[in-house]
């Protein structure tokens, strides 16, 4: 009798132990997985849509991206906007520096009121009365848009000053750790997130251009060491050859790799031959066709 008390207390404390595992469970916990390489639809579908808006986030997401990109920066009132540039000339006709203008004043701003400067109509195929209208986005907008088991790939374009803000608007995102990954070219500004919050992934951005004298500008050992004392999630280069050596380090040590920014799908097919686990272009649906075009022929 005493035998069988005991085996039945046991079996209720591991039911117990059991339920309240899953009652820890964030509510949107679904795992955000892909196929690889994942298709980083960059600044949304900015070839079809005004970059760094909802209606390219939106639209990425019915062209069946895996992962949008996106540039944040802090504006004049302590706010994150998505938008890349410094200032707003290029893709609204007004100088206004984001980091000297408050929310309300960019707000007033029509992202797509204007047709893409000449430089880049061969790319952008969008109509500025189609988008009339459309406004800078918050993170938070953005954050509330990306779908369960999809990611979103942010890039941090000012400086330190906006990694607290952007920790308490991913804390109450409702995303999960593996949904984000934190980009950028500053490697101690990553390093610094990655300290004060351990869980969001990173992505260090580097270029791998040679110099004049024909080697690369970046080191591969130097690379590695920068990456593993940053505890970087993956590697993020051009379309510049980057070291095959490093590579096979880097995956070794558990690392990814992704390519930015890709334009040309044909070139889809020959980037997964390499085993990129993510690219990142302004044409997802294209390129999509071209990578299921490669594995259907």
């Amino acid at each position: 009798m005493k035998i069988q008390l005991l085996t039945l207390c046991i079996g209720v404390s591991s039911l117990f132990f059991v339920q309240a595992t899953l009652a820890e469970q964030p509510a949107n916990s679904q795992t955000a997985t892909a196929p690889k390489p994942m298709i980083v639809a960059h600044r949304g579908s900015s070839a079809q849509a005004p970059e760094n808006t909802l209606p390219a986030f939106q639209l990425a997401w019915e062209q069946g991206a895996d992962a949008i990109e996106t540039d944040l920066q802090l504006t004049k009132d302590g706010h994150i906007v998505c938008f890349h540039d410094k200032d707003t000339k290029r893709v609204n006709g007004q100088p206004l520096a984001i980091a000297d203008a408050t929310l309300e004043e960019l707000r007033q701003l029509d992202m797509g009121g204007i047709q893409p400067q000449a430089s880049e109509r061969a790319l952008r195929a969008w109509s500025s009365d189609q988008y009339k209208g459309t406004r800078i986005p918050t993170t938070a907008e953005v954050f509330a848009i990306v779908p369960a088991g999809k990611k979103i790939f942010i890039e941090i374009k000012c400086g330190p000053e906006i990694i607290d803000p952007l920790l308490r608007e991913l804390g109450s995102s409702g995303l999960t750790p593996d949904q984000v990954v934190v980009i950028g070219f500053n490697s101690a500004l990553l390093k610094s997130l990655k300290e004060r919050d351990p869980k969001w992934q990173t992505a260090w951005l580097c270029s791998f251009d040679k110099k004049p004298n024909g080697k690369p500008r970046n080191a591969p050992a130097k690379v590695l060491k920068t990456l593993k004392d940053m505890r970087a999630h993956a590697l993020m280069s051009g379309r510049g050859d980057v070291d095959k050596g490093l590579l096979d380090q880097i995956r070794a040590a558990g690392m990814e790799h992704y390519v930015w920014t890709i334009n040309d799908p044909k070139l889809g097919p020959t980037y997964k031959a390499q085993g990129v686990d993510a690219i990142i272009t302004d044409l997802p649906a294209e390129m999509r066709a071209a990578l299921n075009s490669s594995t259907n022929p």
